[in-house]
């Protein structure tokens, strides 16, 4: 087996003597030297990884892209037909036949429902009686006044040849004005009963109801066999609606009445067909509001064809009032915008400067409210906003791109935002057109395709015990002037 050969210690002399020698030969500076040398090496390397790279930048970006968006008011709605009618009795009584159904079809004068007419009828017989003994009693009458008149006439030659009396005179003439006045009296019983019995033939053509238009049966309130008092009130029996046009009844805060116009475009979406859209305009705003839980809410109305006649009453509507829109145009989220300093960029609607702890060229704010422009009054009052930002909420006349004739352009509003360009964050200035909750119409500044940074998506990263305070043109956040953010 082999074994390690042993030092023997005249060999460990001999060695310890031959690293003295070699020692004595080395020069005693080299030894600094070289540990100089690798020290600035080490140097030189973390200066040019940590130095000279700053803090490293990661962004959450979206890119630019074509799409529609739209400004609209939204409300809550109920469906109605826009021709209907509650189709009640005039005479009290059972309802003894009802002749339709929920759902039936109806032409104007078809028989709806029946009353019992046995009280009317006898009311209607009983007249006829009358008016027929108030006839003879006026032939009878009649007949007197003739003779009256004879005798009145034969008193008068008597009287001229003397032959009679004044006293038998007188008395034919009395007698001849007492069957005159018997007759007209007569004559006008006879036509208060003919006036009594065109009633009661009335009432009792009204116990039978008739359809008083085309359309469909959607409601019955009363029952077959119910008695129906119409002494006080009219009851109501059932009721006829045309289904070929219905009313949509949307209920509008009253932050949101002062956007819409009579005449702007407007559309619906029912729970059954959530992708269905059905467009209308805006026919009427009714100004006497309803008051629910305190909230002031006004109903305004327009109008769809329903020619499925799968819209029927009472259906709820997801509403919604165009008041601008584009289409095929560069969209970036609203949360990508940044005020212009001084308020140029959307008069006091927008937000203001940045707090004094936040410097020129920080990154923004996690999440900051975006509001969108405000309307021409509040930008008037605003002394910090730019000439003609007081025309920031005035729509313009309807441009290509736009959906409609009730659809309007939206004068131009002024935003930074920060664009990812060649690695680099850099500030660019981009009007603004239609502008929603969500979205923001490009009109100039962007390109589809490039890159935006979302607010709050910026974060910076740097080793512990790195140092960056330099500030150069051309900083992610600075823009002309401005630096890059501090850390």
């Amino acid at each position: 087996m082999f074994e390690p050969a042993k030092i023997s210690p005249q060999n460990s002399a001999s060695k310890s003597a031959f690293s003295t020698a070699v020692s004595a030969k080395r020069p005693k500076w080299l030894l600094p030297v070289a540990g100089a040398v690798v020290l600035l090496a080490a140097g030189l390397g973390t200066w040019a990884l940590v130095g000279r790279s700053g803090p490293a930048i990661t962004a959450l970006t979206q890119p630019v892209a074509l799409g529609t968006i739209e400004d609209a008011v939204t409300a809550l709605g109920t469906l109605q037909p826009l021709q209907y009618v509650d189709v009640g009795t005039q005479v009290s009584g059972q309802l003894k036949v009802l002749h339709v159904d929920y759902g039936a079809t109806v032409k104007k004068g078809d028989l709806l429902a029946e009353i019992d007419p046995t009280i009317y009828q006898s009311r209607v017989s009983a007249d006829q009686a009358s008016l027929l003994n108030l006839r003879a009693q006026l032939a009878q009458r009649q007949a007197q006044r003739t003779l009256a008149e004879l005798q009145f006439k034969r008193q008068q030659e008597l009287l001229k040849e003397n032959a009679t009396s004044q006293d038998a005179f007188d008395s034919a003439t009395s007698t001849l004005k007492v069957a005159v006045a018997q007759v007209a009296q007569l004559e006008a019983q006879i036509q208060q009963t003919e006036s009594t019995l065109s009633g009661d033939m009335a009432n009792l053509n009204y116990t039978k109801i008739f359809a008083p238009m085309d359309g469909t049966v959607v409601n019955l309130i009363a029952k077959q066999g119910q008695t129906l008092n119409a002494n006080q009130t009219a009851p109501i029996v059932l009721r006829v609606a045309d289904l070929d046009t219905m009313t949509v009844w949307a209920q509008v805060s009253e932050a949101d009445v002062p956007k819409l116009k009579v005449g702007m475009e407007a559309y619906f979406t029912t729970l059954g067909t959530s992708d269905k859209r059905r467009y209308g305009k805006l026919r009427q705003i009714i100004p006497t509001p309803d008051v629910v839980n305190n909230v002031v809410l006004y109903n305004c109305l327009f109008d769809v064809e329903n020619p499925d006649g799968d819209l029927l009453t009472q259906m709820s509507a997801q509403v919604f009032f165009v008041v601008a829109s584009a289409r095929n145009v560069p969209v970036i989220p609203v949360t990508a915008l940044h005020p212009i300093r001084g308020g140029a960029a959307g008069g006091p609607g927008a937000r203001g400067p940045r707090n004094a702890d936040q410097t020129a060229g920080a990154a923004p704010p996690a999440n900051p409210p975006v509001t969108p422009p405000a309307g021409p009054q509040q930008a008037a009052a605003d002394p910090t906003a730019p000439a003609g930002a007081a025309q920031a909420g005035r729509r313009g006349p309807r441009g290509e791109g736009r959906r409609g004739p009730n659809a309007s352009t939206v004068a131009p509003v002024r935003y930074n935002v920060h664009v990812m360009q060649d690695g680099d964050i850099v500030t660019r200035e981009v009007e603004i057109g239609v502008m929603n909750r969500m979205s923001a119409e490009v009109k100039s500044g962007l390109q589809p395709g490039e890159e935006v940074v979302l607010d709050g998506g910026l974060q910076q990263s740097r080793q512990p015990g790195q140092q960056n305070n330099q500030r150069g043109p051309g900083g992610p956040f600075g823009g002309p002037g401005g630096g890059g953010p501090r850390i």
